[in-house]
């Protein structure tokens, strides 16, 4: 089976710095922070999917002063086929779409800090989502 994007958009963007403290904490201690990627999906029609991915940052201290940063990738996909293996559509949206949109979405989420004034953001050039997909399936 296979498939092909029909369309993409930018279905929610948040990035908030709430005021200058947190601007200049953030500035020393980026590293206190973790990226979190999450992929969801809809079926729109019966061989028609949106696929969710998106990428923010979470502190990895509990902090009142954060600053709020997610981007929400939506990305369309037509299947070829009218029979869907469950576990063939499975790994279409957890590792063949979001591999192939993740370039994007990341240059984005980097632009957003770049012109922000945060040049040394740090953000996983490649994530391996085969090897994400067979950890959670091992759990």
């Amino acid at each position: 089976m296979s498939y092909k994007i029909i369309g993409k958009y930018i279905k929610d963007l948040d990035f908030q710095i709430p005021n200058p403290k947190v601007f200049f904490s953030l500035s020393k201690d980026i590293s206190s922070y973790k990226i979190n990627i999450d992929i969801k999906s809809n079926q729109i029609k019966h061989n028609i999917i949106e696929v969710l991915t998106s990428l923010n940052l979470k502190p990895t201290k509990e902090n009142n002063d954060k600053i709020n940063t997610k981007i929400v990738l939506a990305t369309i996909i037509e299947m070829d086929s009218q029979k869907f293996e469950k576990t063939e559509i499975e790994k279409i949206v957890l590792i063949d779409v979001p591999s192939q949109i993740y370039g994007e979405i990341r240059k984005i989420f980097v632009g957003l800090f770049e012109s922000s004034g945060f040049k040394d953001i740090k953000i996983n050039e490649k994530i391996d989502f085969k090897k994400l997909y067979d950890l959670k399936k091992s759990q």
